[in-house]
């Protein structure tokens, strides 16, 4: 007997989930950006399991540890809990290709989420990806995602192989 495949929706952390800011690592500079548990509200009653994929070389850099990573990242995932969503796994990659070489896991290189797709048996195809920056969306296209959102608060960014350029979260469910 074959499992049903589940849909994921795949977050890029700093600058999706949180405001960019460079190596964030600590709680205190962390900010929620504007509409990101109503998105993932409404990915959840879709039936929709929700992921983060994130790029994480300060790591690699030395400037910050695993386990500051973990810190950080507990208080995150408790932090959407606080606000009714289910964070199902938290998938990073601590590597940069100049210090660490090459990995597969590093985006665009799609090693996260088709680590998620063995790991919680998901449909990479009616899947959904939001990223901030062009290296997220390939992830997705290199996974064969067929639908993602880039998403460029300043509205500056003009061509992208997202399926859509949005400039608010809302705007990815509200149509």
């Amino acid at each position: 007997m074959e499992f049903e495949k589940k849909q994921a929706l795949f977050l890029d952390r700093d600058g999706v989930v949180n405001i960019e800011k460079e190596y964030l690592y600590k709680i205190e500079d962390f900010e929620f950006i504007d509409g990101i548990f109503e998105l993932c509200r409404h990915y959840t009653h879709l039936g929709y399991l929700i992921f983060i994929v994130t790029n994480q070389s300060g790591i690699a850099r030395a400037y910050y540890s695993e386990e500051d990573f973990s810190h950080l990242n507990e208080w995150m995932v408790a932090a959407f809990i606080s606000k009714g969503v289910f964070i199902s796994k938290v998938y990073h990659c601590p590597h940069y290709p100049e210090i660490s070489g090459l990995c597969k896991c590093r985006k665009p290189e799609p090693g996260m989420l088709l680590e998620a797709q063995k790991e919680f048996n998901l449909d990479l195809e009616h899947s959904v990806i939001v990223g901030d920056k062009e290296r997220d969306i390939l992830a997705g296209i290199n996974a064969g995602l067929r639908e993602s959102y880039l998403l460029d608060e300043t509205g500056q960014t003009r061509h992208s192989q997202a399926t859509k350029i949005v400039t608010r979260l809302k705007d990815i469910w509200i149509k």
